[in-house]
């Protein structure tokens, strides 16, 4: 039941007269509820407006398998790469995934976390969040076999200077088209059979000016998804690995 007029003029005459501890004490007392909603509401508001300020798109997906990746190299992957490109960086990000570990090694002694990459990989390339992998060989070995990879004469078919400059590195790998896996392992078949081919699905980036320096104590390969939804951009991201000064 609302309070009358009169109630309501005693109580602010009565507020009034208080001084600052009793008014803090008798707003904190009656109006605890609305404040710490209002506080809560203004918290979210807040959060969400901060992160739509901070918020960037990301122009590319990449993954790192079976490869550390330092500082510096990380920078020229990254931001250098934006700032050649003529992009913010403070709006735009080539996003990473670090630590992606893959192996077919039964005996690979973290092979819980083998499988817990593979699912993340193939989580990121259903939802077409993948377009490049920098791999080493057996990380390039398991992709190429599965088929994850483009085929990379496809990419440059209508860039044909881009084609020549990435011919010294361009490297081939198998692909599996067809196979009896499952009958095998479930001992339905005495024998492992496949029908492969050979696409030129990588480059191998070693000997680029971006990795000379990385330490790398083998190759390293770059591959492009096969889904990628972002060729025009992976495009540009090879013409800036070829020539990044």
């Amino acid at each position: 039941m609302s309070a009358s007029p009169q109630e309501r003029a005693l109580r602010r005459d009565a507020f009034h007269k208080m001084n600052v501890p009793q008014k803090l004490d008798y707003i904190f007392t009656y109006y605890k509820l609305p404040i710490l909603l209002g506080v809560i509401a203004l918290v979210i508001l807040c959060s969400a407006v901060h992160r739509q300020i901070t918020k960037k798109e990301a122009v590319l997906y990449t993954a790192f398998i079976n490869v550390s990746v330092g500082e510096s190299l990380e920078d020229a992957l990254t931001t250098q790469f934006l700032t050649r490109s003529g992009e913010n960086a403070r709006k735009n990000e080539v996003y990473l995934y670090h630590d992606l570990y893959l192996s077919d090694d039964a005996s690979f002694v973290n092979h819980e976390y083998a499988y817990a990459s593979r699912l993340k990989l193939l989580g990121a390339i259903n939802a077409r969040k993948l377009d490049l992998a920098l791999m080493n060989r057996e990380g390039y070995d398991i992709l190429s076999q599965n088929g994850y990879l483009m085929d990379l004469s496809e990419l440059t078919a209508e860039n044909e200077a881009l084609r020549q400059r990435l011919a010294p590195y361009l490297t081939a790998n198998t692909v599996i088209l067809e196979d009896n896996a499952i009958e095998y392992n479930l001992n339905e078949a005495s024998s492992y059979k496949a029908v492969t081919e050979n696409v030129v699905n990588a480059i191998e980036v070693s000997d680029l000016t971006v990795f000379r320096s990385a330490g790398f104590p083998d190759a390293v390969y770059l591959g492009v998804i096969a889904n990628s939804a972002r060729s025009e951009w992976v495009l540009r991201y090879l013409d800036y690995l070829l020539d990044p000064l």
